[in-house]
């Protein structure tokens, strides 16, 4: 199997480099930046632009499946979100279509359908209401790439990831998807024989969970997390939720509240989690 994994420099695309090697007969690792840290024995760096097409086409040459991580990770100004994430996007598809990819793992947000009141419990078949620039350009990609599959049976498995960070607010007990839960469903949306078109959720078993996560059971994800181990500390610290308030009362949080073209990242406290926290930390909710 050849994997080519987009936005490897990013936070995320860097935890996903040595398990997708692990997997991979070749492993193709891309961003924008000059270079990457330790490369795997199976793995080699090539800097493109999400933005042309001539170098996707480069490389996604050969590749069975493109694990699309790369975009910008944040609300932005609309021409900065249409080239990165819009125009980038549809490059990946039409690339994997000349190139015959098999399938596109991609990383779509809750920030898709972040307007939902995150009292409702939506599944994956709720409607799009983005939030953000950002919001909108994952429900493109989502149309995207159902129509890749309807037109040239390219599959695809869009991820929406809540929240892939440390739990350091009262949303993030409910959001939190840990490193290892968000490993575990990156593997099984690329070894899961057959997934045509698929939108699941990016999230861990936490018992806050504001969506409903049903339909990912058929990639044999089984999440293995609960932020409900962090709870007694993050609560105590918690001040009282405005409900009035789209950032306390919508799926996208802060995300929800902003203007449009305003950092969704910058009212929140943003760390990571390494691999190795994820596996070691015993989650206990009682």
């Amino acid at each position: 199997m050849n994997i080519v994994l987009t936005g490897a420099a990013g936070r995320l695309g860097s935890h996903l480099r040595g398990p997708l090697a692990a997997m991979a007969d070749t492993l193709v690792s891309s961003d924008i930046v000059a270079g990457i840290d330790a490369p795997a024995d199976n793995e080699r760096y090539v800097r493109a632009d999400l933005a042309e097409l001539a170098a996707m086409e480069a490389l996604l040459a050969g590749a069975d499946t493109v694990v699309h991580f790369g975009a910008i990770g944040d609300e932005a100004p609309f021409d900065d979100i249409l080239r990165a994430n819009i125009v980038g996007a549809y490059n990946v598809w039409q690339a994997a279509h000349r190139c015959g990819v098999r399938r596109v793992v991609y990383a779509s947000s809750i920030h898709a359908v972040g307007m939902h009141d995150r009292t409702a419990m939506i599944g994956i078949d709720a409607p799009h209401r983005p939030d953000t620039y950002y919001g909108l350009a994952k429900c493109f990609a989502e149309d995207l790439a159902r129509m890749y599959w309807d037109k040239h049976r390219i599959e695809a498995v869009c991820l929406r990831i809540l929240s892939a960070a440390q739990v350091t607010s009262a949303r993030a007990l409910g959001t939190w998807l840990s490193t290892r839960d968000l490993i575990q469903l990156v593997t099984r949306a690329i070894d899961t024989p057959s997934t045509g078109f698929a939108v699941v959720y990016g999230v861990s078993a936490n018992d806050r969970a504001p969506v409903d996560n049903g339909g990912a059971a058929f990639l044999g994800y089984r999440p293995v997390d609960n932020a409900e181990a962090f709870a007694e500390r993050v609560l105590a610290d918690a001040p009282p939720e405005d409900v009035n308030d789209p950032a306390h009362r919508c799926l996208g949080g802060p995300f929800a509240a902003v203007e449009p073209g305003q950092s969704g990242l910058a009212s929140m406290t943003i760390i990571d989690e390494a691999i190795d926290e994820a596996i070691d930390r015993t989650v206990d909710p009682g």
